[in-house]
């Protein structure tokens, strides 16, 4: 089931989000540009959990604070598919959310998210010295606070089985809480030796946007026009 589209209109220009997007993709750009290559930048930029929870830096070495890892980590992605995928989310539920927090809190909501993920995903493999990168963490806060805030949303989702391929509309409590499913048991999967995705982060970057959008994503009240 993947999502392209919601039914889901705003009142403000979405500045942020696409920011972020553009942030992201210079990102990768400069990922495939690096003169050292692909993978040794994300040796060296990626969060790595080995590094911060034992405070230690493994080659290639760090040039900024491991701290900092998580967020240069956070514009990071692994390849077209992945980077593709992230922003497609981003687009489609990252614009409504900013119209609900307005655009300094939704871009602190993203980074705080991120950091959450982060931890969760750090906290799940204390002695992994494999990089974690992406917006994926971040952006799953990003569906949990649409899951709050818009469960009736209308979303179009592509469904396909073997031949059977078709367009529905189907409501974002469905939609996201289907997801977040599949990654509890895929989080599950890895615990018992497989897979190489950052499950938890995904969980943790998901209930964070849920808490953080039910304490403060009061929805702003609309404009009022005083006619004389």
């Amino acid at each position: 089931m993947i999502p392209l589209k919601d039914n889901n209109p705003t009142r403000t220009f979405p500045f942020v989000t696409l920011t972020l997007i553009g942030l992201n993709c210079a990102v990768f750009i400069r990922q495939l540009l690096a003169t050292r290559g692909f993978d040794y930048v994300v040796a060296q930029m990626a969060m790595r959990p080995y590094e911060l929870s034992h405070l230690v830096d493994l080659p290639p070495e760090t040039p900024i604070p491991l701290i900092l890892t998580v967020f240069t980590a956070m514009f990071m992605h692994g390849g077209f598919f992945h980077i593709i995928g992230n922003m497609l989310y981003l687009w489609i539920f990252g614009n409504n959310v900013e119209d609900v927090l307005g655009h300094v809190r939704f871009a602190l909501f993203y980074l705080t998210c991120g950091v959450i993920a982060a931890a969760a995903h750090v906290l799940a493999n204390l002695n992994s010295p494999i990089p974690m990168l992406g917006a994926s963490g971040a952006i799953a806060g990003v569906l949990g606070a649409y899951f709050v805030r818009f469960p009736s949303a209308r979303v179009s989702v592509l469904i396909f089985f073997f031949f059977f391929i078709r367009i529905i509309r189907v409501p974002a409590v469905i939609v996201l809480g289907f997801w977040f499913l599949m990654q509890i048991l895929q989080a599950g999967a890895e615990s018992a030796g497989g897979g190489g995705v950052a499950w938890f982060a995904h969980i943790g970057g998901f209930i964070a946007g849920v808490i953080l959008m039910t304490k403060y994503g009061r929805r702003r009240r609309p404009a009022i026009r005083v006619v004389r």
